[in-house]
């Protein structure tokens, strides 16, 4: 189950949007979406969140380039609507890299260099794969100062668990009761 919200901010507080994601395919998409919500090229954060298992945050600032917020990578790359936040730049990667290996690089026997597989490596529950078969590491990634000047600090954000981060976000904002209304 997934919730997405648009929270524009005004000059009377902030006004809460229902928003579907279904023709939303690429951060470009959501950040325009956002956009159109904005009142006077203000403040615009996009709340997407999976029942209890990951959270974002966009924020817009105008014609800025959106600044993004994940609570766990992992988590969100399993998800269509995860993907769409998981961009080459939030993951520090090139544009374009597919981190597609050729066959002379291929490690088909599961290991490296002709070394015995370590038995106790269980990293593979510490990421997440995208539908592209990229892997995401999991915890949390982005700008996680995101909100700090709106004031939710990085600490603060890092501390959030996703069962009700949104929510509690919106109470710091002064937003609670405008984004329960479309909850």
């Amino acid at each position: 189950m997934y919730f997405a919200a648009l929270l524009a901010r005004t000059e009377d507080g902030w006004e809460a949007s229902d928003t579907e994601l279904d023709d939303v395919e690429t951060l470009s998409d959501l950040a325009d979406l956002a956009r159109e919500a904005s009142v006077d090229d203000d403040t615009v954060l996009v709340f997407i969140e999976q029942e209890d298992a990951w959270f974002g945050v966009v924020r817009v600032d105008g014609e800025e380039d959106p600044r993004i917020y994940v609570s766990d990578g992992a988590a969100a790359a399993r998800s269509s609507y995860g993907e769409i936040l998981l961009t080459d730049e939030l993951l520090g990667r090139e544009p374009g890299d597919d981190d597609v290996a050729d066959l002379d690089s291929l490690d088909l026997d599961g290991t490296e260099d002709g070394e015995p597989e370590d038995e106790t490596d269980d990293e593979e529950d510490d990421v997440g794969t995208t539908s592209k078969g990229e892997t995401v590491p999991s915890g949390p990634i982005g700008d996680r100062e995101v909100l700090s000047d709106l004031g939710v600090s990085e600490k603060e954000l890092l501390a959030l668990d996703s069962t009700d981060a949104l929510g509690e976000i919106a109470e710091v904002l002064g937003a609670a009761e405008v984004l329960e209304t479309v909850r």
